[in-house]
């Protein structure tokens, strides 16, 4: 940007993402406005305590005659009339990934996390390292750490740490939002096909993959799943240096000694036993890559043992929302059939005794569509019994490419377990009410706020 900006203003300012990069650029003394249609609190309570006026709607009006920079949200499309007046004045326009690299990236040691599964809760344990060790690093993260309290933060420090997703930048820029992102060290968790709305096969997620490795310096650093063979395919050509992090032996840095108990698990990485109040194989390579990233940058290992032991956990990951009668509820975030697998193996562990139940709400973009057609049935089985949800906004989407979920729970049913499709809240409450008992647990797998079921549920437990 040749020509100074003074004046800033961000279309769909109320994602979260969005507000807190708005938040932290008025920080730095600029003026900042935005517009949104959805203005609620926390966003809007947040936005204007840093004194920063909202306009609710997209209209061509909202945008400041004296404007320096647009910075559009992800969710804007063509035929959004603020977003076309931008286009109409010829406005100098922004992504929010290209807003970070500019105000916040560039400079800095950047740790990037990236891969289907596993960034929120590995970004987060690297930044809660970092902030063990004093570093004070800057992080954005798609989710709320309990022990970070927020899902970013931009202080003045050397070090940045921050979630890499590849989906896609901007209705302007189809490229995956990590490879603006700069970074110095990148970690690859897992690659497997997801967001079926903008990937058309795993191919593609291959090329955005290769792509990411391509921009990592040679004085950067790069840590991979060892037990993924997609993870070295992406990264055979890299000018970085490559450490494989995992169970197997041909691993560079190998997970060994794992032990799990109802309260967490102890493992040990290299030399080294640590323990953590996590839970599963999953969780186990999370820490080990952020173990891994740590002590490369020098943090000594009983920090970093200290961090790990301490880390609560993340927001919607596992969490326990209440118990009635002794039956937990459990909130995920879980929606590929890897994350529900893995989610639902991690909770055997944790809570043995007791049946575990499932509610399903198929919502993302990949699970309302039939590619895991075929997956979601095993990996749902894992559970005692599962109940399903509608497709969420199924008119969107062509009668061949929808998900079957009554097909679905006949699958789960042939394996003979007990699965059933409901078709509102209120009928899932009725279904699962009587089959849960004492010392079970029932988990809620959805991206979404699913009509607020969880606390719906535990009202209804203790209705008797």
């Amino acid at each position: 940007m040749l020509k100074p900006v003074r004046r800033i203003h961000f279309i769909g300012i109320c994602g979260t993402a969005m507000g807190a990069v708005a938040a932290a650029i008025r920080d730095r003394g600029y003026i900042v406005s935005g517009s949104d249609d959805n203005v609620y609190p926390p966003m809007s309570t947040f936005l204007a305590a840093k004194e920063i006026p909202i306009a609710s709607g997209f209209r061509p009006e909202h945008l400041p005659a004296d404007v320096d920079l647009v910075v559009i949200g992800n969710a804007i499309s063509r035929g959004n009339p603020e977003l076309e007046a931008v286009l109409d004045r010829n406005l100098l326009y922004r992504s929010l990934p290209e807003t970070l690299k500019e105000f916040f990236l560039q400079g800095r040691q950047n740790v990037v996390v990236t891969g289907t599964h596993g960034k929120t809760t590995t970004t987060s344990l690297i930044t809660w390292v970092f902030r063990t060790a004093g570093l004070e690093p800057g992080f954005l993260i798609g989710g709320i750490a309990k022990d970070l309290g927020q899902g970013a933060e931009f202080p003045d420090s050397p070090y940045f740490v921050i979630e890499g997703d590849e989906y896609d930048t901007a209705f302007f820029d189809k490229r995956s939002k990590f490879l603006h992102y700069l970074p110095q060290t990148l970690v690859i968790n897992n690659i497997e096909f997801d967001h079926a709305d903008i990937f058309q096969n795993l191919e593609e997620i291959l090329l955005s993959f290769r792509r990411l490795v391509n921009v990592v310096p040679r004085s950067g650093r790069i840590f991979i799943n060892a037990e993924d063979p997609r993870c070295a395919t992406v990264t055979e050509h890299s000018f970085a240096p490559v450490s494989s992090i995992g169970f197997s032996e041909s691993a560079n840095i190998r997970i060994t000694n794992v032990e799990y108990h109802e309260y967490g698990s102890t493992f040990t990485l290299g030399a080294d036993t640590f323990e953590m109040q996590l839970l599963g194989a999953f969780n186990v390579r999370n820490a080990a890559m952020a173990i891994s990233v740590s002590q490369a940058y020098g943090i000594p290992t009983g920090v970093v043992q200290k961090a790990i032991r301490s880390f609560s956990g993340v927001a919607r990951r596992q969490e326990v929302r209440g118990e009635v009668n002794g039956i937990k509820i459990i909130d995920d975030f879980g929606h590929h059939p890897t994350a529900i697998r893995e989610t639902l193996l991690s909770l055997r562990c944790r809570y043995p005794k007791g049946r575990l139940w499932t509610i399903f709400e198929p919502r993302t973009n990949t699970t309302r569509r039939s590619v895991f057609q075929n997956e979601l049935p095993e990996a749902l089985s894992l559970a005692d019994g599962v109940v399903m949800a509608p497709v969420a906004r199924l008119d969107q989407l062509p009668a061949n490419d929808r998900l079957d979920p009554v097909k679905v729970i006949k699958t789960i049913q042939e394996a003979g377990k007990p699965a059933f499709y409901e078709s509102n809240i209120d009928d899932i409450i009725k279904r699962i009410k009587p089959l849960a008992s004492t010392g079970d647990a029932v988990v809620v797998f959805s991206n979404g706020g699913f009509g607020g079921i969880h606390d719906k549920l535990l009202k209804e437990l203790a209705a008797g």
